[in-house]
């Protein structure tokens, strides 16, 4: 016994196009759906990243202050003096190299601290979901 793939009145079976555009109807509108939470989690994702990021240099600053009794010259110091294995990338330009830096502040002494790197952030010119350009973290 042979069987046939045709039904009884003779047409081969599958999909009918109106069964097709409804799944891809409903594929449509999952994406939809879909598309804009993923895009709001990576960008969650490269904020925490940031913040972590600059925390560490941060305290890699601070660390350098308590030891040296002056700040570093450049973040190159921290990684030269071993407070930093490396200079972290800024998760929003993608590169290393656009960490912006501030010098401290003189003192209310008039006296100026040593070095030139107090505090550092992010080179983006981009503004993070909390509405503050990451600039000002």
């Amino acid at each position: 016994m042979r069987r046939h793939l045709s039904s009884p009145k003779g047409r081969s079976r599958g999909f009918t196009l109106i069964e097709i555009l409804i799944v891809m109807t409903i594929l449509g509108i999952l994406a939809t759906i879909a598309v804009p939470s993923y895009q709001h989690s990576v960008i969650r994702a490269r904020e925490a990243a940031l913040t972590e990021n600059l925390y560490q240099m941060r305290q890699a600053i601070d660390a350098y202050f308590a030891d040296n009794a002056a700040y570093p010259d450049s973040l190159d110091a921290l990684v030269q003096a071993r407070y930093l294995r490396l200079i972290p990338v800024d998760p929003f330009t993608r590169r290393s190299d656009t960490w912006v830096t501030q010098a401290p502040e003189p003192r209310e002494s008039g006296e100026i601290e040593e070095g030139w790197v107090f505090d550092v952030f992010s080179g983006s010119d981009l503004i993070g979901l909390n509405g503050v350009p990451y600039r000002e973290w």
